[in-house]
């Protein structure tokens, strides 16, 4: 059976326009990628994580301030830790910076996460993840939502032990990535788990993990019965996945339509994070938007080398002139910045994704 991926659905009161979710991907998730997302057809957009430790304390480990613009609605803001109080504070912070959704991390794999007690560590500690849950169900007005793996080892069913529990806790939605924390990304997503999460709890199931065509996902939905698929990594420097996902529409972008939501991109990079961070930042995302024959690979590891943003930009429109029309056009339909909700106190912590 084909679902239809512009059916829209609900997460308790919040609706969801589409039957795909852009995922939180630390490192990658800044609100240039969202706000492209939301474009390309991503019916929720989610923030990377955001460590509640360094909401509470104002570290010096930031990456800057919470920005929230206003076509990124509806947004899944997304918090990780293992103190509930300081989870509860930590949802009450990005609820005011404008959140829609308040998301829980108990998938993220990486070291320097789980040996802090959080992440997919609180898959073994049911009762703290519980409460972590209730507590920041408690805290907000929005609907809570809990993005989880598997378990920590290969074959762990925890998930499916966990999950209802969480539910009863307070959580409105459910995301599972069907792999365990020591696969972190390899191997294959194990959707039967899935499908049997969907059949234990009576909240909406989002399917995360291998999701990269519009078949893969309508395969998904279909053996799964989750309310939607969450797409992560084939979505980096591709937006375009995105829409073939939702659309069916599977023409591979001009030059210079990859040339202008690059530049578009850069330019809304350097605007959020600032020349000296951006510069670093984006170059892996050169590789993303250049590859897949789209460009020679010289061109990427010239852009690369290059010590500005606008050198970058002044060398993509001279490898595709007819681009300036193109973002131009995509510029235009931006939404003033001064419509953004700032936060100035606000840092926001990357250690990973889950």
């Amino acid at each position: 059976m084909q679902v239809d991926l512009r059916e829209s659905w609900w997460i308790r009161d919040v609706e969801i326009p589409t039957r795909l979710v852009l995922a939180p991907m630390a490192g990658v998730s800044v609100q240039a990628f969202r706000r492209q997302g939301r474009r390309y057809g991503a019916g929720l957009v989610c923030s990377e994580m955001v460590s509640c430790a360094g909401l509470e304390h104002r570290n010096e480990r930031t990456l800057g301030y919470l920005r929230v613009a206003r076509d990124e609605h509806p947004l899944a803001i997304q918090i990780f830790g293992s103190e509930p109080t300081v989870m509860a504070e930590a949802a009450q912070m990005v609820v005011t910076a404008g959140a829609d959704i308040v998301d829980i991390n108990f998938g993220c794999p990486v070291r320097k996460v789980t040996k802090t007690g959080a992440g997919a560590t609180l898959l073994d500690d049911p009762d703290r993840a519980c409460a972590i849950v209730d507590a920041v169900a408690g805290a907000v007005d929005v609907p809570v939502s809990v993005k989880m793996r598997r378990g920590l080892e290969d074959g762990s069913r925890a998930c499916l032990t966990v999950g209802p529990q969480l539910v009863a806790a307070g959580a409105a939605t459910l995301t599972l990535h069907p792999r365990s924390a020591r696969q972190m990304y390899t191997g294959e997503a194990d959707h039967s788990l899935t499908a049997e999460l969907v059949e234990l709890v009576d909240v909406p199931v989002i399917a995360s993990g291998d999701i990269t065509s519009r078949g893969r996902a309508q395969a998904v939905l279909a053996a799964t019965g989750a309310a939607a698929v969450m797409v992560g990594r084939a979505a980096q420097g591709n937006p375009w996945s995105l829409r073939e996902i939702v659309d069916g529409a599977a023409a591979e972008p001009s030059r210079e339509e990859v040339a202008a939501e690059l530049i578009v991109f850069v330019r809304e990079t350097v605007r959020e994070l600032g020349e000296r961070r951006a510069v670093g930042f984006l170059k892996k995302f050169y590789g993303w938007y250049l590859g897949r024959g789209r460009f020679p690979r010289p061109f990427k590891q010239e852009l690369v080398q290059l010590e500005s943003t606008e050198e970058v930009v002044t060398r993509l429109l001279a490898a595709a002139p007819r681009a300036t029309e193109l973002v131009e056009r995509l510029e235009a339909e931006l939404p003033d910045p001064a419509d953004e909700i700032l936060l100035d106190s606000m840092p926001i912590s990357i250690y990973g994704g889950g």
